[in-house]
C-alpha cells in the first residue's frame, strides 16, 4: 500500500511538472518573437489584421479587475453566509440553507453565463441605461455569485472546527455572542476562510464560459461598463481558428494565466505556514 500511495503521488506531482513544461515551452517562442514588453503591456491585441499586433495588457487588467471586484462584493457575503450556517442559523433554517449552497456549486458555468446573458445584462442595460450590458460590471456580478460556494463552504468548516473553549472563555468574560462571533471565532479560523477565498480566486481567473457571455468580448482597456475581454476569453474565443504567431500568442496568455494561479497558491502556501508558525 506504501508503493501504491507514493506511486499516486508521484503521478500528481509529475502531472503538474508536464502541465509546466508544455506552458511555458508552449508559451515562450510568441513571446521571444513579439518581445516580452510589448506582449505584457501593449494595449492593443489585433491578433487578426494584416499588421498583428499582441498586446495583452487590457486582458490582464481586465482580469484583475473583474476578481478583484467579485472578492470585494463575494467575500462580505460569502463569509456572513457561513457565519449563519455554523453560528446563528437554526438547525433547520441551515438544512435548507445548506443544500442551497451546494446546489450552486453543481450549476454548470454555461448557465450561470446563459442565465446572466438573459436575465442580467439586460437589466444591467436597463438600469444604467446602457446601449448594451454587456460590460466588466456584468462579469463582476456573475463572477461574485460564482465563488460563494467555495468561500461559503471552507469558511464554514473552518468555523465548525474552532474550539467551544475559546467561545465558551469569550461568553464568559461578558462578551456578546456577535462580538464572540467577530472577534474570537473569525480570529481563529482565519487561516481556513484565507483557504476559501483563494479557491474563490481561482475560479474568478480560471472562469471562461460565464464571463464569455456576458462580458462582450471586445479587447478594451477595461472600463466598469464597457464591453471587455479577460485572459481566459481572450484564449477561449480565438483557438479554435488560430495558426501560426496567433496561436503561439494564445499559449503565451495561457502561460500568464497559469503563472497567476500559482501566485495565487504559492501566497496560500504563506498564510498556512504563517498560521502554522504562530501556533
Amino acid at each position: 500500500m506504501n508503493t501504491i500511495f507514493f506511486l499516486c503521488g508521484m503521478t500528481a506531482i509529475l502531472s503538474v511538472v508536464v502541465i509546466t513544461l508544455y506552458m511555458v515551452l508552449s508559451g515562450l517562442p510568441a513571446i521571444r518573437e513579439i518581445g516580452l514588453a510589448d506582449f505584457l503591456f501593449g494595449k492593443v491585441w489585433k491578433s487578426t489584421a494584416k499588421d498583428p499586433q499582441f498586446g495583452i495588457l487590457p486582458f490582464i487588467l481586465t482580469s484583475l479587475y473583474g476578481t478583484g471586484g467579485a472578492i470585494l462584493l463575494g467575500v462580505p457575503v460569502g463569509l456572513l453566509t457561513a457565519v449563519f450556517l455554523s453560528k446563528v442559523a437554526p438547525r433547520r433554517v441551515a438544512n435548507v440553507v445548506r443544500p442551497a449552497v451546494e446546489l450552486l456549486a453543481g450549476i454548470p458555468s454555461v448557465v450561470y453565463g446563459l442565465i446572466g446573458m438573459i436575465v442580467l445584462v439586460p437589466a444591467v442595460a436597463k438600469t444604467f441605461r446602457l446601449a448594451n450590458g454587456t460590460s466588466l460590471f456584468a462579469a463582476i456580478l456573475v463572477l461574485a455569485i460564482m465563488i460563494l460556494p467555495s468561500i461559503i463552504s471552507v469558511s464554514e468548516t473552518a468555523l465548525n472546527a474552532v474550539p467551544p473553549e475559546y467561545e465558551e472563555a469569550s461568553l464568559a468574560l461578558g462578551a456578546t455572542k456577535i462580538e464572540t462571533i467577530f472577534k474570537v471565532s473569525i480570529p481563529a479560523a482565519r487561516s481556513g476562510i484565507a483557504a476559501g477565498v483563494v479557491l474563490g480566486v481561482g475560479r474568478a481567473i480560471g472562469e471562461a464560459m460565464a464571463v464569455m457571455m456576458v462580458a462582450g468580448n471586445v479587447a478594451n482597456m477595461p472600463e466598469l461598463f464597457k464591453s471587455v475581454t479577460f485572459l481566459t476569453t481572450a484564449v477561449s474565443k480565438e483557438m479554435s481558428y488560430a495558426s501560426g504567431l496567433q496561436r503561439q500568442a494564445l499559449f503565451s496568455i495561457a502561460l500568464v494565466l497559469f503563472l497567476f494561479i500559482m501566485v495565487i497558491n504559492v501566497i496560500l502556501g504563506c498564510i498556512l505556514k504563517k498560521k502554522g508558525g504562530d501556533k
